[in-house]
């Protein structure tokens, strides 16, 4: 990265982003500001402070971490999982964080991978750790936090003071995981200038945040959509966050009527939940919602805009880049568009040999920026994604002539049926405009005549019961809205469709369904 072009990432040699967003705020006389808000009580950025200080020395004394060892973290989105999370970077550790509903299997495929000898788990979710514990041998340590245990006592008799680990800039901070939207999770490496610029490009021209502001959302901390939004970009300007440790619709909507949220995080599928409750709730105190996870599609846009006035801010991000890499704010924010390359970042749509296509043509997305792709012990994958410095996160898109970047589909989620190229994502949009459909998936299945069909998996709205019939009326619905070889030939209603914990729907589970 040319950091002459952005002079504000051109940050020191030696740079520990713990310090970054917790002491620096201190230092800076915000020690009696609100840091975090979650149901039952807060904690001020010295409170945080304090806490993360008393588990870096606990983490270093007792529990032997050393610089560069990776520590596993387990809990749901509240301030001790914060404290943890900064606590080991504080020590020059290096943060792998877990989804809370991650089963046996998949935690020890994660120490397996990420190497991990020690585990900081809320005492609520050690159940499954433990069990993974006995496939995956590299884990030696399970150190418990909540009710009476060891981490506490350790936590207490230990030092509020702590010093920092002077780390690089160029050191590694997290191993952050894929999802598994499209198979086994994959670990991507982030530095600690990473986690700050993230920070200081997404934020700065789409959010336009102040210290006044009241972040909240759904995403775990271990999806960096989660962390950058709920924790790093609040932290960074010194305003509040709000942990639910549940944020399901019902939680998220009562939170930011609670705790009076202005700045939103969560994925398409929870603005849509959320419709139906905002009767009921007051949330007159948001001003900015930000969607990201999976595409948003143009009538949840319009539905939330005109319900509450507020124009969700949609953009392309991935575990690979870290977070958001295009965006749009306010009056530049183009209903069904996923906004501008965010200033710090290229984006281009390429051919296959990685020519830039003209404006207009769906192509492959193509990023590069102060952030980027390192897999973990992937070189393969890191081959396939990383090519002559540009990032391949894997989805079609076209640029329109006015800088604006337009999703079709995933590049393996774009159906080809008798030589059309149909966007799965497009018949989900006109599927989602009918009146009995809560949730659809669209994927393309085997064809001997066409190659592949389009086939539509539908979750119903209450009332509305599956048949030929209805099956019918849907397929005549797409007919008559986009072109008629776009339709779903084949429907199957189904009671829910297979996400991600993240929400983000897995398409190739539909497609193993056939």
């Amino acid at each position: 990265m040319d950091f002459s072009v952005r002079p504000e990432l051109d940050y020191p040699a030696a740079l520990n982003c713990a310090a970054e967003l917790v002491d620096r705020n201190v230092a800076a006389g915000r020690g009696g500001r609100v840091a975090i808000r979650y149901p039952g009580g807060q904690w001020t950025y010295a409170q945080l402070l304090e806490q993360s200080n008393r588990l870096a020395n606990a983490l270093v004394r007792d529990l032997g971490v050393e610089p560069g060892n990776r520590v596993l973290l387990r809990g749901p989105n509240n301030p001790m999982m914060a404290a943890a999370w900064f606590a080991v970077l504080k020590a020059g550790g290096i943060c792998v964080t877990t989804m809370p509903l991650l089963r046996p299997r998949e935690l020890a495929y994660t120490v397996q991978k990420a190497e991990v000898s020690l585990a900081i788990c809320d005492a609520r979710y050690t159940e499954d750790l433990r069990v993974a514990q006995q496939t995956a041998p590299r884990l030696k340590e399970i150190a418990c936090f909540g009710d009476v245990n060891q981490l506490d006592t350790l936590m207490r008799k230990a030092s509020t003071d702590f010093a920092n680990v002077p780390t690089a800039a160029d050191e590694t901070a997290i191993i952050a995981f894929t999802s598994g939207t499209t198979g086994q999770a994959k670990g991507t490496m982030h530095f600690h200038r990473d986690i700050i610029a993230v920070c200081d490009l997404f934020p700065t021209s789409c959010l336009q945040a102040a210290e006044d502001d009241v972040f909240c959302g759904s995403p775990p901390l271990a999806f960096t959509f989660g962390l950058g939004g709920l924790l790093l970009f609040p932290l960074r300007i010194g305003a509040t966050t709000l942990l639910l440790e549940q944020a399901t619709p019902p939680n998220l909507i009562k939170g930011i009527q609670d705790y009076r949220g202005t700045v939103c995080f969560t994925a398409p599928t929870a603005y849509r939940a959320m419709l139906g409750m905002l009767p009921l709730h007051d949330v007159s105190s948001l001003r900015k919602c930000v969607s990201a996870g999976e595409h948003l599609p143009l009538s949840t846009f319009e539905a939330w805009k005109k319900a509450t006035g507020l124009a969700i801010i949609d953009g392309i991000g991935s575990t690979e880049m870290l977070h958001q890499f295009t965006g749009a704010a306010d009056d530049e924010i183009r209903p069904g568009a996923t906004g501008k390359a965010v200033p710090g970042y290229e984006v281009q749509i390429v051919d296959d040999e990685g020519s830039e296509l003209p404006r207009g043509t769906v192509g492959r997305l193509a990023v590069r920026g102060p952030t980027g792709c390192r897999y973990l012990d992937n070189e393969e994958r890191q081959r396939g994604y990383v090519k002559d410095g540009w990032n391949y996160p894997g989805d079609s898109f076209y640029e329109d002539a006015d800088g604006y970047f337009w999703y079709q589909a995933r590049t393996d989620d774009m159906i080809i049926s008798s030589g059309y190229n149909i966007a799965a994502a497009e018949v989900e949009n006109v599927l989602l405009e009918h009146p009995s459909v809560q949730e659809c998936g669209v994927v393309g299945t085997p064809d001997e005549e066409r190659g592949q069909l389009v086939k539509a998996f539908v979750v119903l709205r209450p009332g509305h019961e599956p048949g030929d019939a209805l099956v019918k009326l849907l397929q005549d619905h797409v007919k008559a809205q986009i072109a008629p070889y776009k339709y779903p030939r084949a429907i199957e209603f189904v009671a829910t469709l297979p996400r991600t914990e993240t929400g983000k729907l897995q398409r190739f589970r539909l497609r193993e369904r056939g």
